[in-house]
């Protein structure tokens, strides 16, 4: 059965090359949408873990998303959350998602109190001295045109000159002037967000129990009570995909393309090649193989076109991963075991449910009509 198997694939070469090839790209389709985007929501988790800050603080309800609000806080809130206890540095930050040839954050800060929470480590260059300068990361820098100090960049339909070139891990790759920010957004003297951060401790839990004190002292202010307050462990559990709008399904619609794609293409396949081996099935039939037999015929042929599809279509998300870096930098690309594991699973059920009509179609053939057919 083995044999025939394989002669059955190599004596329809198209076909077999195509249904592999269609198992490969619902591979491909499932590990590249959720690598791009689980890649970017790590990325904004490594990058927001390297700012600095241990907590954040901003108008309105506990979001992820706190820069699709717009900048709604005075910048003179950063004056009063400096005076607090236990709070050694409070930098006001004007986030702005843009949508362009990425999606990405752009950050308006005072340059002091930001630097303060972690300092820049600069390449190239150094802060602003204008309020037409952007600094840059290394990763912006070397992506697309590739920039160097003194060049222009358009950032928000403004032209800024490229004043600095730092080491990536900010929390974002371009930075601004707060005042600029906000004169860009006509809103002069707003924020989004003030990161803090706090005095430091010796255990995690003289940590906990000092935000804790801050966080109070801050709900406690007049004209704070409505403010959202957290530490940087509470935000980043905000970045998940199950706590973020729309992601989930997103993924889940994609992945569900996937296995309609590459079921269809299998069924379409395995339903052809039964038709055209009616006569093969009726000999089968007649030298004593039973229903059994023949459904284990297709579903095994199937399998072995699933597994070679399932292989091509893992070295080739590898490949894109290498390819979209090279071209991409800022990219974030996560191929995740877990991911690939459940694209095999989804690969490999998807081809043998397909081919399962036509296997069970195969083997109700009568074994008289099938030695007839022409």
């Amino acid at each position: 059965m083995t044999k025939l198997i394989v002669g059955n694939l190599v004596h329809r070469p198209l076909r077999s090359i195509i249904s592999a090839l269609a198992v490969a790209i619902e591979v491909i389709m499932i590990l590249s949408i959720a690598a791009i985007m689980l890649g970017m929501l790590n990325g904004n988790r490594e990058q927001t873990s390297g700012t600095g800050w241990d907590m954040i603080v901003h108008p309105g309800a506990s979001s992820a998303l706190m820069n699709s609000s717009g900048a709604a806080a005075s910048v003179k809130v950063a004056d009063v959350l400096k005076t607090l206890p236990h709070v050694k540095v409070a930098a006001p930050v004007n986030i702005k998602l843009t949508i362009g040839s990425s999606l990405e954050n752009i950050y308006g800060i005072d340059f002091a109190s930001f630097n303060a929470l972690r300092p820049f480590v600069f390449l190239s260059g150094g802060p602003f001295t204008g309020p037409d300068d952007v600094i840059i990361d290394d990763f912006q820098a070397g992506s697309g045109p590739h920039y160097k100090v003194g060049d222009s960049m358009k950032i928000l339909n403004h032209t800024f000159r490229v004043a600095g070139i730092f080491q990536h891990g900010k929390g974002a790759r371009k930075f601004i002037p707060l005042e600029t920010m906000d004169a860009i957004d006509g809103n002069p003297g707003k924020a989004s967000a003030f990161f803090l951060r706090t005095d430091d401790a010796s255990t995690d839990d003289a940590k906990q129990r000092i935000q804790e004190q801050v966080r109070q002292e801050i709900l406690a202010t007049d004209g704070m009570q409505q403010y959202s307050v957290q530490t940087l462990q509470e935000f980043l559990s905000t970045l998940t995909p199950d706590r973020l709008p729309g992601f989930k399904i997103a993924l889940n619609v994609v992945v569900g393309i996937a296995v309609i794609i590459g079921f269809m293409a299998i069924f379409q396949a395995m339903y052809t090649a039964v038709m055209e081996r009616t006569r093969e099935i009726g000999i089968l039939k007649s030298m004593g193989a039973g229903r059994l037999d023949i459904v284990s015929v297709v579903l095994r042929e199937t399998g072995l076109l699933a597994v070679v599809g399932v292989i091509i279509g893992i070295i080739a998300t590898f490949i894109l991963k290498s390819v979209l870096h090279a071209h991409f930098p800022t990219l974030s690309f996560a191929v995740t075991p877990q991911w690939v594991a459940l694209a095999v699973t989804i690969s490999l059920v998807g081809a043998l449910c397909g081919a399962l009509y036509p296997a069970l179609k195969a083997a109700r053939k009568d074994p008289i009509d099938a030695l007839s057919y022409e």
